[in-house]
């Protein structure tokens, strides 16, 4: 066997709809992460400034507020915000995977940035197509989004939430040989009930079969929601709504033969589940099952993928919400 290599996944309550509060509760959680031996954490989907849960629990009339508070408070790749996270990232040494509501001056993605133990950017991607309701708030992504990346813990890369139950799009990330996989998902503390939207469904469902046919590591990370932070989103009366479930925290780490091999917390308990990881153990699991290898029968079935940027100009410069990240300094 190989290198070990110690990851995390986290499960925490965000600051509901607060950019500053929940980047310094981010800061918090990768200094005790990094202080516990954990090289690579994973945040989860729209970690900043946490899900919009207002788009399934208040009547869209009623929506506006939250929207013009949601575009306040989301993160610019470019903005102080996520420059302390990056340095945060740089002087504690660890790498980390930050799910966010991207603003790009007037269009919100949701995106997932990979950040090296240097702060240098690793990988930067959005989500290719919100789910149901989330594309009243949110942009697309396009078909460079879908991509694995090389890092120094291995081949790296995301996606967020019903990303997972895309046949063709996890397709292409397991035929880009993917090893370590980041799953991030919002909290399960509302719509619990409901199976197709429950964490049985999701968490040890989609999360779990994509380590299994991918045949990698993966980091399913959730939020959670208290008592406190469900009357954020309380209804025009002030009541709370009956989706609410409370807690919804379930964190978990699988192997690349689908096992978990992290020790869960309770859903109503903030924190983040570790494993340590060899990826020499990826190579066991592909021995019985590649479908981007050797169990691939191309004669029969193949994937069209366009992974080509789509820019609205066709021109010199920048155009649109094209990404710019700006230069990280080295440690003095």
């Amino acid at each position: 066997m190989g290198q070990q290599i110690r990851v995390a996944a986290v499960q925490a309550e965000p600051v509901w709809l607060d950019l500053d509060g929940t980047v310094d509760k981010t800061i918090a959680i990768l200094e005790k992460a990094a202080a516990d031996g954990v090289e690579l954490i994973a945040f989860p989907e729209t970690w900043i400034p946490g899900y919009p849960q207002f788009l399934w629990t208040v009547p869209v009339p009623e929506q506006m507020p939250y929207v013009g508070r949601y575009h306040e408070n989301s993160l610019s790749v470019d903005s102080p915000q996520m420059m302390r996270i990056r340095e945060a990232a740089r002087d504690n040494k660890i790498a980390i995977v930050m799910g966010y509501s991207e603003r790009a001056f007037g269009t919100l993605y949701m995106a997932q940035t990979a950040i090296g133990s240097a702060g240098q950017i690793l990988l930067h991607r959005r989500k290719l197509k919100p789910t149901h309701v989330e594309r009243t708030l949110f942009g697309e992504g396009d078909g460079s989004d879908i991509k694995v990346v090389d890092t120094e813990f291995g081949r790296l890369g995301a996606l967020n939430c019903w990303e997972h139950l895309q046949p063709l799009t996890k397709y292409a990330m397991y035929a880009q040989n993917e090893q370590i996989h980041v799953s991030g998902w919002p909290n399960f503390g509302c719509l619990d009930m409901v199976p197709a939207l429950s964490h049985e469904a999701n968490v040890f469902g989609a999360s779990k079969v994509y380590a299994l046919e991918g045949s990698c590591f993966v980091l399913a990370s959730t939020q959670m929601m208290s008592d406190e932070g469900a009357k954020v989103f309380a209804l025009a009366d002030g009541s709370i709504s009956p989706i609410y479930n409370g807690g919804g925290g379930y964190a978990t780490i699988f192997g690349p033969d689908s096992s978990v091999i992290s020790t869960p917390l309770a859903p109503d308990v903030e924190g983040y589940v570790t494993a340590d990881i060899d990826l020499a153990a990826i190579a066991y699991a592909k021995n019985a099952a590649d479908p981007g290898g050797h169990y691939s029968r191309p004669d029969v079935t193949q994937l069209i993928f366009n992974n080509a940027s789509q820019r609205v100009v066709i021109g010199d410069g920048q155009f649109g919400t094209e990404v710019s990240f700006p230069e990280i300094s080295a440690v003095d």
